[in-house]
Parts: C-alpha cells; structure tokens; sequence
C-alpha cells in the first residue's frame, strides 16, 4: 500500500559512502597515483585523509565525484524506498563546492526516478528534518533528532557506534526499512 506524502516518514540518506561508493574512488586513485596497492582492510578506523594522504587533492580534482562507483544494490533499493517514504538525497556539498554539478549530474543518471525537489546541497547536515537519516560519518548521525543508520565505512568501523544501527550494504537497510 502507497501511502500518500503526508503520511510517509522522511528519509534522509547521505551521498558520498552510502550511494557513492567514494573509498573505491579513492583507492583507484592514490593506487594511480602511487603505483601501491591498497587493501580496504587495512583502512579500518582511519579517517579518510589519513588514509588517503592525497584525499584532499583528489576530491578537488575534475570527474572525482562524477566518476564515483555506485555501491551495490543502491539503485533498486532507493527505488522502492522511494515509492513508501518521503526520500532526500542529503550532502554536505558545500565543503567542496566543484563538485555540485558532478553530484547532481551522478544522482541524475543513476537515479532518475530522484527529482530535483528531492536534492539537498548544504553545509553542515546540523539544520535537516526527517524521522530516518543513513549516513557514514557520526558527525551527522549525532545531531540528528530521528533514526540513525549507520552506513558502514573504515572509517566508522570501532567498537562504538553510539547508539547507531549499523548496516553493511543496501540488502541490510531493506530488511531494516522495507
């Protein structure tokens, strides 16, 4: 049963870790540019720019977040999300403000079915509603008023998750959500 907008939750979800797939990103890159192989296992309880000593250069660079690698099973499970919650597309864009049109030109071609009116482009995550929030990164989960799923990255991996529910993947939130 499709419930109309005014009765479905708001779902927020995260882009960069949770339908991006922004670590094989970022490893194929340093990879490039280093010529070392890095293992993914090896990144656990890192931050990102310490495991990536050119991180910052990387997600400045031209196609880095055009180019991102969907995370499996992403596009079916918004899909169907979509049709029983209110979804928002949620980044902290602004933090690297190249990449807005990268961002909305992936979102657009691998989630056409996501309108405009469902993009959020903001700065700090700290102002955004909703009763549902799927992020990566505890800065965002820990100011959010509703329910926290915790999207599994290295660099959230630890023996707390602060009262998060973890997942590892898309399979696990539609257990969780559908």
């Amino acid at each position: 049963m499709i419930l109309d907008k005014q009765n479905k939750k708001r779902l927020i979800i995260d882009m960069d870790g949770v339908l991006a797939d922004v670590y094989l990103q970022f490893i194929a890159m340093e990879e490039k540019e280093s010529g070392s192989k890095i293992n993914i296992q090896d990144l656990k309880g890192k931050e990102e720019y310490k495991a990536f000593p050119n991180g910052r250069k990387h997600v400045n660079s031209k196609g880095f977040f055009r180019n991102a690698p969907l995370m499996p099973d992403a596009v079916e499970s918004l899909r169907r999300l979509n049709e029983q919650y209110e979804i928002y597309i949620v980044s902290a864009a602004m933090e690297f403000p190249g990449s807005l049109i990268e961002k909305h030109e992936w979102l657009a071609e691998h989630f056409p079915f996501i309108g405009w009116q469902q993009i959020t482009f903001c700065g700090s995550k700290k102002i955004i509603k909703g009763e549902i929030m799927i992020d990566d990164h505890f800065k965002n989960l820990d100011n959010f008023e509703g329910q926290t799923i915790l999207f599994t990255q290295p660099h959230n991996e630890g023996p707390d998750d602060r009262g998060h529910t973890r997942v590892t993947g898309w399979m696990e939130i539609n257990k969780l959500l559908l």
